[in-house]
């Protein structure tokens, strides 16, 4: 199926990002053709394929950002945007390497020690080293400030005991990153004595149990910290500092090309049939393809707020909400249509599943408009 050509093309982009979105896009293709990979959507949470991501490992297309002494590749935020944005598109298996390469990467270049460094880039960067993110808690929302996982000091590290959920990938993870308090709630001050700890998902005193979802897929976890034991040259960043890192490690995890393109899919299925007639003209698509451009512009721009190292936590938290919220729109118009096929139909099927999630992860989007709101000075 030809995907619509929502993105610059040549011409747009400088000749070198314009080259390297048609090498992946030729790279797709060859994919798709060999029957490598089923396009669905919401991919990048939901598809795990390690063999994929060792394909994309090989091409150098994992830890593009992650410097050359780390065994990365030295490229920039705006070169690992194209590919990513290509692969989101045609809904490729990213989930294995997804948290490590879009999050944990970043995050161990600016908080890492250099044991830690050395430990886990390399081994990310080759596709062999899967991470994911524990900061959700029971009955916590998205009010990260109020986290009860406790970390207690022993000889040689620290003790964690607590529950965290909502972790994706944990079952088939090697490592998290854990946010915990190391201090008594202040209340004056909530988002003191957090502290962040790299915790072996395959150590004792861990309980990973499945959160399985109304449609029966197995992404989400619980894990049950039971004075898991981390030793010190896992800490992460400063003690009490963490609440400092969780908010700005979610600048990557919230204005990435993922929080508008997971039904990018949907919407070049509905193309294509409208095309063809299979289903009636309707303006509402052009004003999804409108969105999604727009969308693709205020990401790249924050792409390259990153690459400067600027503030981008509001810019971040506005992609997240406008495009959470217009996934869910595309979701809404598909389903809406008379299915023509069986391919389109679970691809909507798909869609309207994961729909309830898309303005959930990653921070409310009720939340973060009051982020918005004060971070403009509004409240």
């Amino acid at each position: 199926m030809a995907l619509p050509r929502l993105v610059p093309a040549a011409g747009v982009e400088d000749e070198q990002i314009a080259d390297l979105r048609a090498e992946v896009r030729t790279f797709i293709a060859e994919q798709l053709a060999a029957g490598a990979f089923t396009p669905t959507v919401d991919a990048w949470l939901s598809r795990w394929d390690e063999d994929f991501t060792a394909v994309l490992a090989a091409r150098g297309w994992l830890g593009m950002t992650v410097p050359v002494e780390y065994g990365g590749h030295g490229r920039s935020f705006l070169e690992r945007f194209v590919v990513t944005e290509e692969l989101l598109a045609a809904g490729a298996p990213v989930a294995a390497h997804w948290v490590a390469d879009r999050q944990i990467v970043p995050s161990l270049l600016k908080y890492g020690t250099e044991t830690q460094k050395r430990r886990f880039l390399p081994r990310i960067v080759r596709g062999e080293c899967f991470f994911g993110i524990g900061m959700s808690e029971p009955d916590s929302g998205s009010d990260l400030a109020s986290v009860r996982t406790r970390a207690e000091r022993v000889e040689g590290g620290w003790s964690l005991s607590g529950t965290k959920v909502w972790t994706s990938g944990a079952h088939v993870a090697e490592a998290f990153i854990a946010l915990a308090r190391t201090a008594p709630v202040d209340p004056k001050n909530r988002h003191a004595g957090l502290s962040q700890f790299i915790v072996d998902l395959r150590s004792p005193g861990i309980e990973i149990r499945p959160i399985i979802s109304m449609n029966g897929a197995h992404h989400f976890n619980e894990v049950i910290l039971d004075g898991a034991f981390v030793p010190d040259d896992m800490v992460f960043g400063e003690i009490g500092d963490g609440w400092r890192q969780v908010t700005s490690e979610l600048s990557f995890e919230r204005s990435g090309p993922e929080r508008f393109l997971s039904t990018f899919m949907l919407l070049a299925a509905c193309a294509d049939r409208m095309a063809a007639n299979a289903i009636p003209r309707n303006a509402e698509l052009g004003r999804l393809v409108a969105r999604i451009a727009g969308l693709h512009q205020m990401s790249n721009a924050v792409a390259g707020a990153l690459q400067r190292r600027d503030p981008a936590d509001l810019p971040a938290a506005v992609v997240k909400v406008l495009g959470t919220t217009t996934e869910g729109d595309i979701a809404e118009f598909a389903h809406l249509q008379d299915s023509p096929d069986a391919v389109f139909s679970e691809l909507v099927r798909a869609a309207v599943d994961q729909r309830p999630g898309f303005t959930l992860r990653g921070g409310t989007n009720e939340v973060l408009r009051g982020v918005i709101a004060r971070g403009l000075g509004l409240r």
